[in-house]
């Protein structure tokens, strides 16, 4: 054979499709469901779950802190029946595509059906993966994208054809449509080609691929410029809230405990066979991954920002440990096995609820969905001792949704409204400010910037010393009399971004 029927040969073997071991990974995915299915419902809705619910009633190419894909699916959701359930059922299936799409790198970057299982595996049992499935948001739909991501860009750059890029470009766009964050991901596509890959620059694949990224974010896109950018001011807040670059490196070594503590030595694996080992053609999912820690530091992002590239981390050390597992076969299903322990403990509504509020440090999310009936019931018991139609003015949307879903406050003619993030864009109420119901975490002097009399009415409580967001911040009920405008006049000033 000379030179060039083994130069042919070889190319053709890299673009045989990798046999995807579909037995042991959809094994893995379906444990994953099922475990998750089991506590689905154990606690109520979480505060972002009503947000995304009601913002989905309002549709738009945007929102001042969000694309419209993720609201628009919460929507549908909602409208099915059986409560929070189908909601969550949705945040399962974006959790067992993940894990799915793990495997799948896996085999990607060159690994067989041990590798394909261990990194479905790490997948499943990985504490931010686990976490952020317990409730529907951008967080879980944001995680699929990124794993899609990954295994798109692995396959156009193994086929290197030009309708080989075009799944890529899908999934950006689907992505710019779901999370503002997915602009880094698509920064860290191209600074992988751009350094390790330029021979596909060369190509028109990539930049079709990004051409259609881009026109598909273009109405949302165009609906923040028409708005002023509200994103980028959002973005600055929630930056500040983090403490700002060197909060977010001061936060930085949380990626650890998400990724899942036994899992590190995957992580570290996955490291040295992108940079250093066999796997060095896959640098450019490396790069995606430092392009996300440095960016989301700077930008100060929340610490699990980055944390969906953990993903190629974990395929690529499953094919390191497949190549040297020897004779210890059994050491990383225990290693996984013990990463889904602690995530189970830290990211599942597993404990009972006084026994969780120990945890809230590391995860705030499951006491964030205790309470709400609760608070509904407070808020209700106050309305109906008003006058009718006294409107209902809530410190944060997760009160007003709350109300408006769990409650009869609007169908009992009270208007719930909030002037939080894109509550605020809905404006307030018809009538007057004469007499309204303040909810929430509001102190008294900043009442009394809109009302001349306040009078607090009751504080919110919990059962079962339950600690929530409300309870921490002491939300309370307030009756509020002879305001100092018109809606019109209040609004503006009662608007905030947080």
């Amino acid at each position: 054979m000379n030179k060039t029927d083994e130069l042919a040969t070889t190319v053709d073997a890299a673009r045989q499709q990798p046999k995807l071991a579909w037995r042991p990974v959809l094994a893995v995915a379906a444990v994953a469901v099922v475990v998750h299915l089991v506590v689905a419902t154990r606690y109520g809705w979480h505060r972002d779950e009503f947000y995304y619910v009601i913002t989905g009633r309002h549709p738009a190419w945007g929102y001042v802190d969000q694309p419209p894909l993720t609201p628009l699916l919460a929507r549908w959701a909602a409208a099915l029946p059986g409560g929070v359930l189908p909601l969550r059922v949705f945040a399962i299936a974006c959790q067992a595509g993940c894990v799915v799409l793990g495997g799948k790198l896996a085999a990607e970057f060159g690994g067989g059906a041990r590798a394909q299982t261990i990194a479905a595996g790490a997948v499943a049992a990985s504490v931010e993966f686990v976490a952020a499935s317990v409730l529907f948001g951008t967080p879980v739909t944001d995680q699929l994208v990124w794993a899609a991501m990954f295994v798109a860009v692995a396959r156009a750059l193994r086929l290197r054809t030009t309708t080989a890029w075009l799944p890529a470009g899908v999934i950006g766009g689907i992505g710019l449509e779901n999370k503002d964050t997915v602009v880094v991901l698509l920064l860290g596509v191209a600074i992988g080609l751009l350094v390790w890959h330029r021979d596909a620059l060369r190509t028109p694949g990539p930049w079709l691929a990004g051409a259609l990224a881009v026109l598909m974010a273009v109405p949302n896109v165009v609906w923040d410029a028409r708005h002023g950018w509200p994103n980028l001011a959002m973005a600055q807040v929630l930056s500040d809230r983090t403490g700002g670059p060197l909060g977010s490196l001061a936060k930085l070594p949380l990626l650890l405990l998400l990724a899942g503590p036994p899992l590190v030595v995957l992580c570290v694996l996955g490291v040295r066979r992108l940079g250093w080992g066999p796997g060095h053609d896959h640098r450019w999912a490396l790069a995606i991954m430092a392009t996300a820690v440095v960016v989301f530091t700077l930008g100060g992002g929340k610490p699990y920002y980055p944390a969906p590239a953990l993903i190629a981390l974990f395929a690529a050390g499953a094919v390191r440990a497949e190549m040297t597992a020897g004779r210890r076969r059994l050491r990383w299903p225990a290693v996984i096995v013990l990463s889904g322990l602690i995530a189970v403990v830290i990211g599942y509504p597993v404990l009972p609820a006084r026994a969780q509020n120990a945890l809230r440090a590391l995860n705030p999310t499951v006491m964030e969905t205790v309470g709400w009936p609760e608070f509904v019931a407070q808020v209700e018991t106050a309305a109906a001792r008003m006058p009718p139609g006294t409107a209902i003015l809530t410190s944060n949307y997760g009160e007003a949704g709350a109300l408006t879903i769990l409650g009869r406050s609007e169908g009992l003619g009270n208007p719930v409204v909030s002037g939080q993030n894109s509550y605020a864009d809905w404006g307030p109420p018809s009538g007057s400010p004469e007499t309204v119901l303040c909810v929430g975490e509001f102190t008294l002097p900043y009442l009394h910037r809109f009302w001349s009399e306040v009078h607090e009415i009751r504080p919110i409580t919990m059962p079962d010393h339950i600690r929530n967001q409300e309870i921490d911040q002491h939300a309370a009920i307030y009756e509020c009399r002879q305001p100092h405008g018109t809606w019109a006049q209040l609004w503006p000033s009662l608007r905030h971004y947080d």
